[in-house]
């Protein structure tokens, strides 16, 4: 890669400061939902009719601060974007990453308008999809600062191409499960339906994680880049489970009346933050696969017969 075709270090870092700030978003959009503060204001683009910026702080009490907190972290990731996506057409020189920081424009600015409109129209169904695309535009700015990133010094080595094609099917298959798995949470949070498909796919993505990480470990266990996410991946999967069965003994058992307010929205809150997190470190890990190196040698039977068995 030529000098002017690397990835400026500067503009990696904004990327990656970018998907950061929007990750607090994501949490704070989580307090909102759970402390059903979400038409604690109940006009929009304004606040009680002020400029949203001028709103006055001593105003932000109970669920107007969560509303109006995330509004305004909304505002600052939506400038983010719009500076990077400007930095990208300035500094970029593949075509295709250009257009990608165009979506995520597009994206955020869309998402402003279903928040807006969640407010206006008082329909949990634009909330719904608020929430799932929120989550989609979180992986979008991860993938941006990925591929502004520089390429690892060293040479990759090779690896056998039918583990590399194994490896990347996996991790595909299991960031495509986290995702669904967090919009059927989206679902139950706002509609307190389909608990039944939301703990479907927690069980799905436990075996694939499962699977995952036993392949990198019996294959690609001198990859750094692919052993630190995935026992990042294990270690969020764990708390994960454990965070989700404390929301739901807090939700839908008799314990529910022994825990306080606070306990419940920490717990559930907490719970979606890990969710991102998964599905964050699942998409790294699933981009970092297309930077090995599969080997061009052919695959003898024997060897495709023995790499099935030790699966």
């Amino acid at each position: 890669m030529s000098d002017a075709q690397r990835p400026h270090v500067w503009l990696h870092r904004f990327a990656l400061l970018t998907a950061l700030a929007t990750f607090p978003l994501l949490f704070v959009g989580g307090l909102v939902t759970s402390t059903g503060s979400g038409l604690a204001v109940p006009d929009w683009p304004t606040t009680f009719g002020y400029n949203m910026f001028l709103y006055p702080l001593s105003g932000m009490v109970g669920g107007i601060l969560y509303e109006h907190s995330h509004r305004l972290l909304g505002a600052l990731v939506g400038l983010l974007t719009i500076v990077l996506m400007l930095w990208l057409w300035l500094q970029e020189s593949r075509a295709w990453l250009r257009w990608l920081g165009s979506i995520a424009l597009a994206a955020v600015i869309l998402q402003g308008v279903l928040g807006g409109l969640r407010v206006v129209l008082l329909t949990q169904t634009l909330a719904i999809v608020h929430a799932c695309l929120a989550q989609a535009f979180f992986a979008l700015l991860i993938s941006i600062a990925f591929f502004t990133s520089p390429q690892p010094s060293e040479k990759p080595a090779e690896r056998p191409a039918e583990h590399v094609s194994r490896l990347r099917r996996l991790c595909a298959l299991t960031t495509a499960s986290i995702y669904v798995q967090v919009v059927f949470g989206a679902i139950l949070r706002h509609t307190g339906a389909r608990l039944d498909a939301h703990l479907a796919f927690a069980a799905l993505v436990v075996i694939l994680v499962t699977v995952l990480t036993m392949h990198i470990w019996r294959h690609h266990s001198e990859e750094s880049a692919l052993v630190g996410p995935i026992m990042l991946l294990s270690g969020l999967l764990l708390a994960q489970l454990s965070l989700g069965l404390g929301a739901y003994l807090v939700k839908y058992t008799a314990m529910a009346g022994m825990v306080t307010p606070f306990a419940r929205v920490s717990l559930t809150t907490i719970h979606l933050a890990v969710g991102s997190l998964m599905l964050a470190t699942a998409l790294v890990l699933a981009l970092r696969t297309y930077r090995l190196k599969a080997a061009s040698t052919p695959i003898t039977v024997g060897t495709l017969v023995s790499e099935r068995v030790s699966l």
